[in-house]
C-alpha cells in the first residue's frame, strides 16, 4: 500500500515528507493507522549519528493509532482496537523470559537496525521506494509515518472511548521518566529524590515521584521557568544549577545527600556533579541519552562506600503493565502530561524540533494527516 513517511535520507539530513510503499503484515504483525506521534530526543540525536540506525530511514518510536489488518496467528488484536506501540522484544531470551524485556538481548537490532529483528521475514524491511528498500523499524514502529507495521506483542491495547492522539508519548519519554522512578529504583516512604533536567522525562519522573511515599522531590535545570513548571508538577524544591552550587544546595535541602539522583539530561558534566549528591548506598540512576562514544568518571573511594550505578531503558518492566498504568494514572488526574503537550502536522517535524531543543516546547507531537 502507499503510505506518506518523513524520511531521512543521510545523517544530518532534513525530514523529507515521501510517498513510500508498505508491505502487507506478516505472521505475528500489524498494520496500524499511526493517529499520532511523539517527537523525542532521541529522534534527533539518530538523526545527527548518535544512533547506528542506517540510512535513509524512517524515525518515530512514540506512535499511537488504529489498527487497520492483522497478520496470520494474531488473535490478541483486532481491526478497530486503539493502540499505542509499546517496547520491541524478542521474548524468548533470558531478560524477556525473566520479566525485563526492555532489556532483551537484542534490543540493539530491534530498535536501530532498520529492519524485522524476529518472525518470518527477519532481516527485511517492510518500507519500499520505487522498488528499492527503505530502512524501518526504528525501535520497532518507525511512527513518523501514516502507517506502520508492528510486531503484535509490542501493542498496547486503550479503552474504546481513548482520544489515542495524546498517548504516543507514554510509549518512549513519558514512560522513561515515569518507570525509572516506579519500576526501576522504587524509592522507599520518607526517601529523597533529585532529579536533574525537567524536559518530558524529567517532568515525568517527578509526577511519578509524587505519586510515591519520597518527602522531598528536589529538581535541578538551568531554566527559572522549568523550575516553576516543576513546583506545580510536585516539586518541593528546585535549584537553578547555572546560578546555585549544586552539591551546597542539596546539602542545604537534605542535610548531606539524597537517596536517588536522576540524570535525565546525558550532559557528561551533570552526571559527574550528581554523582556527589549521592550519599552512601544511595542510587545514581542514569536515563538521558548521551552522545555516542561518552565516558564519565567516579571518584571511586566514594562510590565503594555502597553507592550504586543503575542505568535505566525505557522505563523498565513491562510495556503491558507500565503504560495502561500511566493512563489511568492521566485519567485520574495524578499524571497531567497533557498539560506538556504541542501539537503539530506531520510537516511541521522540523519546527517540533526546534521548539523542543529551545525548550519552548516540552513534548512535541505530530499529528499523521492522509493527505
Amino acid at each position: 500500500m502507499k503510505i506518506k513517511a518523513l524520511v531521512v535520507e543521510h545523517k544530518a539530513a532534513p525530514f523529507e515528507l515521501q510517498e513510500l510503499d508498505l508491505e502487507e503484515p506478516a505472521r505475528g504483525e500489524v498494520l496500524v493507522r499511526i493517529v499520532a506521534s511523539g517527537v523525542c530526543h532521541t529522534d534527533a540525536i539518530t538523526r545527527a549519528g548518535d544512533m547506528p540506525m542506517p540510512f535513509p530511514a524512517v524515525l518515530g518510536h512514540e506512535g499511537a493509532g488504529v489498527v487497520e489488518q492483522i497478520g496470520p496467528g494474531v488473535s490478541e488484536i483486532a481491526p478497530g482496537d486503539k493502540v499505542i506501540i509499546g517496547w520491541p522484544s524478542c521474548g524468548i531470551c533470558r531478560n524477556c523470559l525473566d520479566g525485563q524485556p526492555r532489556y532483551c538481548l537484542k534490543t540493539g537490532d530491534a530498535l536501530v537496525s532498520g529492519l524485522r529483528f524476529k518472525g518470518e521475514r527477519k532481516g527485511t524491511t517492510a518500507y519500499s521506494r520505487d522498488g528499492q528498500p527503505i530502512n524501518g523499524h526504528f525501535f520497532g514502529q518507525s511512527s513518523f509515518a501514516t502507517h506502520s507495521i508492528v510486531s503484535a506483542d509490542a501493542l498496547v491495547k486503550v479503552p474504546g472511548d481513548t482520544s489515542v492522539d495524546l498517548l504516543g508519548p507514554l510509549a518512549c519519554g513519558l514512560a522513561t521518566g515515569a518507570g525509572a522512578v516506579l519500576n526501576e529504583a522504587r524509592p522507599r516512604l520518607g526517601d529523597s529524590v533529585l532529579i536533574a533536567g525537567v524536559g518530558a522525562v524529567g517532568l515525568a519522573a517527578v509526577m511519578a515521584a509524587k505519586n510515591s511515599g519520597v518527602t522531598k522531590i528536589i529538581v535541578a535545570d538551568i531554566h527559572d521557568n522549568r523550575l516553576e513548571l516543576a513546583k506545580e508538577f510536585g516539586a518541593t524544591h528546585v535549584i537553578n544549577s547555572r546560578s546555585q552550587n549544586l552539591v551546597e544546595e542539596v546539602r542545604k535541602i537534605t542535610g548531606s545527600t539524597v537517596d536517588y539522583a536522576f540524570d535525565c539530561t546525558g550532559v557528561i558534566a551533570v552526571i559527574e556533579q550528581l554523582a556527589q549528591t549521592v550519599g552512601m548506598l544511595g542510587h545514581m540512576v542514569l536515563i538521558g541519552g548521551a552522545p555516542a562514544g561518552a565516558h564519565f568518571s567516579l571518584d571511586h573511594l566514594s562510590t565503594l562506600w555502597g553507592k550504586r550505578v543503575m542505568g535505566v531503558l525505557g522505563g523498565g518492566g513491562r510495556s503491558g503493565q507500565l503504560i495502561p498504568a500511566l493512563v489511568e494514572l492521566f485519567q485520574q488526574g495524578r499524571f497531567p502530561f497533557d498539560r506538556l503537550v504541542k501539537f503539530y502536522d506531520m510537516n511541521q517535524i522540523e519546527q517540533a524540533l526546534e521548539d523542543s531543543k529551545s525548550g519552548k516546547v516540552i513534548k512535541p507531537i505530530l499529528r499523521m494527516t492522509q493527505n
